[in-house]
């Protein structure tokens, strides 16, 4: 899809008829900054793409920089080598923030934020975009760590297909607040309300072969899915 730098550079992006939403479409949500912080704070993204008239959904790791969104893997993997020929592709990540207990079974529902990403996936060519999209992938995750880890070598990036996809057709749908019931169910002897949810991280195990006195980093020890992506 081609973009006018001025279209990309916006604090909106102009919905199209596939990135429009149309369910709820009060929930939908266009600003840049919205999706990238959904995207930021998300850990996987499936990605959905059509090969010989059959349709495939992958779950994998991703990370955002600027306005791009990058995916990588084995260069022998099956969804990696159908984008890297120019096929359309969906990205889509979920991030679900609470379960909405409703007074009838009808409007029982959840919290969320999402987003929807659609265009073409390139190979990325270039070794240091290549490198930023793996310290990107690396960051995502967990931030703080690519300054700790040694490097991709040589074989490890010559090993590895990067794909980048812009961010130039997507939009966001959030649904926030109270459960909505109809008027007669509200004098009904049913507790409703939210019971918000997050992901937690437990304790840290280590590993049998670290080394004596190593200590737990502190990005590990106070890790939160709450990040500021340095990318932006």
């Amino acid at each position: 899809m081609n973009t006018s730098k001025k279209q990309i550079d916006s604090e909106k992006l102009t919905p199209t008829q596939r990135s429009q939403v149309k369910r709820v479409p009060k929930r939908g949500n266009y600003e840049r900054q919205v999706i990238y912080d959904i995207l930021d704070e998300a850990l996987i993204c499936h990605v959905g793409f059509i090969v010989d008239n059959q349709p495939f959904v992958i779950p994998t790791a991703f990370g955002r920089v600027g306005d791009k969104i990058y995916i990588h893997g084995s260069p022998a993997s099956r969804m990696l080598r159908s984008l890297s020929q120019g096929i359309e592709v969906c990205v889509t990540v979920t991030l679900l923030d609470g379960l909405v207990l409703a007074r009838s079974a009808f409007h029982l529902s959840m919290n969320y934020r999402s987003v929807v990403v659609f265009g073409t996936a390139e190979i990325v060519k270039d070794p240091e975009e290549k490198l930023q999209a793996l310290e990107a992938f690396t960051e995502q995750i967990i931030s703080g760590r690519w300054g700790e880890v040694r490097s991709p070598n040589r074989a490890e990036l010559q090993g590895t297909l990067v794909l980048s996809l812009p961010l130039n057709e997507a939009s966001a749908k959030v649904r926030t607040g109270m459960p909505i019931d109809d008027e007669a169910d509200y004098n009904l002897p049913v507790w409703a309300g939210v019971l918000p949810l997050k992901l937690v991280a437990g304790q840290a195990i280590a590993d049998d072969r670290l080394l004596e006195g190593m200590v737990v980093p502190d990005y590990v020890e106070k890790y939160t899915r709450d990040r500021v992506n340095s990318f932006s």
